[in-house]
């Protein structure tokens, strides 16, 4: 193929009848579209922080615990449960919050301290206590762990609640 001759008004190259970018103008296209994708990734980290801090606000202030709360709670669980049960499953996670959660940002949960409940605040101590009261005497076994790493630093937290006839690791 050959270039054809550009006209007056436009200093794009042609091939045939389409224009085409120069090389330098292709490194700029680049260079632009990926400012806008680190822009755009800035954007969503700063969607994602805002959505966790709402989460930690959220999760911090603990619900009233009526016997209506109680009855509601129990029934959603043993049917989420009764369903990972036909799956063949015999543990299920039943809540994930941010470590900032726990006073030490996870630290007694990830090393398997023996007072970690102490460290935890807001409905998490909720829902441990409601498994201390309500799931403990039944024989389910609740286990706590980080359940994931960003940038190599502990996580959020994961409530596992077992029903396999083992002792509860926590």
């Amino acid at each position: 193929m050959s270039v054809a001759k550009t006209s007056e008004t436009s200093t794009a190259p042609s091939l045939g009848d389409e224009s085409f970018m120069t090389a330098d103008e292709l490194r700029s296209y680049m260079d632009e579209m990926a400012m806008a994708q680190a822009s755009s990734e800035v954007n969503a980290m700063a969607q994602a922080e805002k959505a966790q801090a709402e989460l930690v606000k959220t999760m911090s202030k603990t619900i009233e615990v009526t016997p209506d709360v109680v009855a509601s709670l129990t029934k959603r669980l043993l049917s989420s449960m009764r369903e990972a049960a036909k799956r063949g499953a015999t543990e299920m996670m039943v809540m994930r919050f941010p470590n900032s959660l726990c006073v030490d940002g996870g630290r007694a949960i990830n090393n398997s301290e023996e007072g970690w409940p102490e460290t935890l605040i807001g409905r998490p101590r909720q829902a441990y206590e409601f498994w201390r009261d309500h799931l403990r005497p039944a024989n389910y076994k609740l286990k706590a762990m980080i359940i994931d790493w960003p940038r190599g630093m502990p996580g959020d937290v994961g409530f596992f609640l077992s029903w396999s006839g083992q002792k509860a690791e926590r």
